[in-house]
């Protein structure tokens, strides 16, 4: 079985289908669930409830939230950790491709919520977008618990850097594309123990379903290109992968 570190499901665009998107991700042994809104973490939290055994639920403010990071949603934030909600908190980090006019209040916001993951000792899930260096800086000083950098686009000589961080690399539909050389080499140098796959879904849907809206249950084809990829059988993979997201977990 295959499995999903990294999917938006409770999003409006998949949540007015998700007995559909549930049932044609059979084939996955787990999903971390990704929640970018409240409204998002409250559907999430419900189909956690029901599937406790496969799903696994993620939220945190996206660097954009940093134009507008107010008192209330801090606090929010906050009442969530105190609960006990979640699991990972993420996404978090620093975005530079669409606008970087407020690139120190990304970092503001990015180093408050690695602060916040110490203090409740949860792993957190990395975006990190045309802003390597002061991503994995700002890691390197703030960064106390666990790490996935999800969908990892960055150069293998930065991945080699993320991975002395004891982390976890995180490969999404991109490395299926024809004219994608940087993901496919990232796969080659990254060891099978620091691997995990994801869908990013509703987004970068791989090969052969690209343009269509990407979906869980689609992980597989990411998964059999990266065993192509190493070389692997690719339930062996599937098993490595598998085994690196429950040590993931268990720390």
């Amino acid at each position: 079985m295959v499995l999903d570190s990294h999917c938006h499901i409770t999003c409006d665009e998949m949540y007015e289908k998700i007995d559909e998107v549930l049932k044609n991700a059979d084939n996955l042994s787990d999903m971390l669930v990704m929640c970018t809104s409240p409204a998002e973490l409250d559907r999430a939290l419900e189909l956690k409830k029901a599937h406790p055994d496969k799903i696994r639920v993620a939220f945190g403010w996206f660097p954009e939230e940093a134009k507008d990071f107010t008192q209330e949603k801090k606090d929010y934030l906050e009442k969530v950790l105190s609960e006990g909600k979640l699991d990972v908190l993420g996404e978090i980090g620093l975005d530079y491709y669409w606008d970087t006019s407020y690139k120190e209040a990304q970092k503001e916001l990015f180093i408050y919520q690695l602060q916040k993951a110490a203090e409740y000792n949860l792993p957190v899930s990395i975006h990190m977008r045309d802003a390597s260096r002061d991503t994995l800086d700002i890691l390197e000083e703030y960064g106390k618990t666990r790490i996935i950098f999800h969908c990892f686009s960055g150069s293998t000589e930065i991945m080699k850097e993320a991975l002395k961080l004891d982390s976890l690399i995180s490969f999404a539909g991109p490395i299926t594309y024809k004219n994608n050389k940087v993901g496919p080499a990232n796969v080659a140098a990254c060891p099978a123990d620091r691997m995990l796959s994801e869908t990013d879904s509703p987004y970068l849907a791989p090969v052969p379903m690209r343009g269509k809206r990407n979906e869980p249950a689609f992980v597989q084809y990411t998964e059999e290109k990266m065993a192509e990829i190493k070389g692997m059988d690719p339930a062996d993979l599937a098993a490595q992968i598998k085994k690196n997201y429950d040590a993931f977990f268990a720390k």
